[in-house]
């Protein structure tokens, strides 16, 4: 039997497990240009290591490129068992605004008194393996011991 080449091994477990996140920025300001978005990748890419998690995918919407909206950004990342999305979403969050505004001082004065760039929420959707659907009646069609 092949292995699948996304599904990774743990000390005491194997695991595929990626979450789709979006991050919105704070008061939903537009203020990213293309190079915010390739530094905030670059950024996230880094915390995603330190957490030995895999940022599979980013994307972002900057200004100027016919769209309104440049006030958020997707990402997938590929995480272990042991690490927490809320420790996570917490690190990328907080890393990104903290090296964005001191990298880029145009973002600051968007910013002057929250002190921060993203909104204190996000969206977080586990993606990948099976519909639902068909895993509960794969656990609904296995035999209970007699």
């Amino acid at each position: 039997m092949g292995i699948d080449e996304n599904v990774r091994t743990g000390r005491h477990c194997v695991f595929r497990m990626h979450v789709h996140l979006v991050f919105v920025t704070k008061y939903r300001h537009s203020v990213f240009a293309d190079r915010h978005l390739t530094r905030c990748e670059e950024i996230m890419r880094a915390v995603c290591e330190d957490f030995e998690a895999e940022l599979v995918e980013f994307n972002g919407v900057a200004a100027g490129e016919g769209h309104v909206e440049a006030n958020h950004v997707h990402l997938l990342v590929n995480f272990p068992p042991k690490v927490a999305v809320s420790r996570l979403v917490n690190s990328l969050k907080g890393v990104s605004s903290r090296r964005l505004r001191q990298e880029f001082p145009d973002l600051v004065r968007h910013y002057w008194r929250a002190q921060r760039l993203w909104s204190g929420s996000y969206f977080a959707g586990s993606v990948g393996g099976a519909p639902l659907s068909i895993v509960k009646q794969y656990i609904e069609q296995q035999n209970r011991p007699l």
